[in-house]
């Protein structure tokens, strides 16, 4: 049994003993705490992250396909680049996706993810993602987005893994409203700081209340 796998069984039972002991008093942080046992141990499809690749490539190839979605309320065009790579198990690799934004205005989207079979989340490391971070488009305005992932070595031990050769990853973009009223919350106290702290036009006295 691989050492990830292993791991993975001893943190989610630890996990869940612990999830049943305070959900109760902590039924508030409910989101973020399924958040982390997701990427703990890689429920639902969840990916994990890495800082680098492991140093280690293998002679089994892994094909990895790619899928886009977009919410209706979120106006891009958003679409994967490549429809798929083969990866050695263990290769760092580089995908692109592409978004426009159809808006005539400023819009703020953000991906969540996940691959299938869902057993593969816990080898599916990714180094760098635009899905770390909400992404701004100006209207109209296009971008190139990389992910940068390998397929974890630690896959290898886990014969449950063994029928697996193609793994999807899928991006799901939705708007973050949230995030679009903070960036108009800010401009408005940028205008009105500029306001506030222009210089009394030339030949005028300023007015004395």
């Amino acid at each position: 049994m691989s050492g990830r796998l292993s791991r993975q069984k001893a943190l989610t039972a630890a996990f869940l003993g612990a999830l049943v002991a305070v959900m109760v008093g902590l039924s508030f942080a409910a989101v973020p705490l399924y958040r982390i046992f997701c990427q703990v141990t890689g429920f639902e499809g969840t990916t994990q992250r890495a800082s680098a690749p492991p140093g280690q490539v293998a002679n089994r190839v892994i094909t990895v396909r790619f899928n886009a979605d977009t919410d209706p309320a979120l106006p891009w065009r958003f679409e994967p680049a490549q429809t798929a790579l083969k990866v050695k198990v263990g290769e760092e690799a580089t995908a692109f996706y592409r978004a426009k934004n159809l808006s005539r205005g400023s819009v703020v989207g953000q991906a969540v993810f996940n691959v299938t079979p869902l057993k593969a989340g816990l080898y599916f490391d990714k180094i760098q993602c635009f899905c770390f971070s909400e992404q701004r488009l100006s209207a109209g305005e296009s971008a190139d987005m990389p992910v940068v992932f390998f397929v974890n070595p630690d896959l290898l031990k886990d014969r449950n893994m063994d029928d697996v050769d193609t793994i999807t990853l899928s991006y799901t973009f939705y708007r973050d409203t949230d995030a679009e009223q903070h960036d108009k919350n800010a401009e408005a106290r940028k205008s009105s700081a500029s306001r506030d702290g222009a210089p009394t036009p030339a030949g005028r006295a300023p007015s004395v209340n």
